[in-house]
């Protein structure tokens, strides 16, 4: 806790350096502190031990240094929400080559993303939600969670990874990878989307709907943006009269 709270002291550069060695501690938890702790200070100089931390041997660790990566808008955060919303990562080793059965449990799972994972779920009455589907061993808030910041990410895998989201058997899973796609502002997936508008839950329906809506807008502006640039280029036609 004491390392954790160093976040709400910025601009100082003891809690600062107190924060970075708190990343090397032995106790998984107080890394996990630490990385949180950084992130909330916003601690730019810090990235590159955050980036280290993202392959910790214990995944807590990793979620937290990749929430806190996020916080500073570095991509490097996103090959870990990838890894917890599709299973794997993009590239090199992470959580899945030394943490595979974690990532299997659904119950060490939720444990481990709680914290994480609740803070930035994108639904208004996720906290209550979340903690009633956590406490069955569900580790859907988790993953809801990685798939709205891979709304940020702009990597084209990502759009797949969040198309094949959206039919997971998990509504919060498949709204918030909507609610991504949308996000995104890629009118290539406007027909995967709208096959959602008949969803059996009401968040997830709505969230689609929404979503073609935007989408739409975004491809009939661009059309209109194609066609101007066309008839800008087309030389006009002389009058032989």
């Amino acid at each position: 806790m004491a390392i954790r709270v160093l976040g709400l002291m910025p601009n100082d550069a003891k809690a600062l350096g107190i924060g970075e060695k708190a990343l090397a501690d032995d106790r998984p938890e107080v890394r996990t502190a630490a990385a949180t702790a950084l992130g909330d200070m916003k601690s730019r100089s810090s990235i590159p031990k955050l980036k280290l931390a993202l392959d910790d041997n214990d995944p807590a660790v990793a979620l937290a240094a990749a929430h806190a990566l996020d916080e500073m808008h570095d991509e490097a955060a996103y090959e870990v929400y990838y890894e917890v919303l599709t299973g794997q990562r993009k590239a090199g080793r992470g959580l899945i080559a030394s943490q595979t059965a974690v990532l299997r449990d659904p119950k060490k799972m939720a444990l481990l993303g709680f914290e994480q994972g609740i803070g930035f779920v994108p639904f208004a009455d996720i906290g209550w939600v979340a903690f009633r589907t956590i406490t069955k061993d569900d580790t859907s808030p988790v993953r809801a969670a990685a798939a709205k910041v891979l709304a940020k990410d702009p990597d084209p895998t990502v759009t797949k990874a969040l198309a094949d989201a959206a039919d997971d058997k998990s509504w919060l899973v498949r709204a918030a990878a909507l609610e991504a796609l949308a996000k995104r502002g890629d009118p290539s997936v406007l027909d995967t989307v709208a096959q959602h508008m008949s969803d059996k839950r009401e968040a997830v329906r709505y969230t689609a709907a929404a979503a073609v809506l935007r989408l739409s807008a975004i491809k009939e502006a661009r059309i209109k943006e194609a066609s101007a640039v066309v008839k800008k280029k087309t030389p006009a036609k002389k009058n032989n009269k």
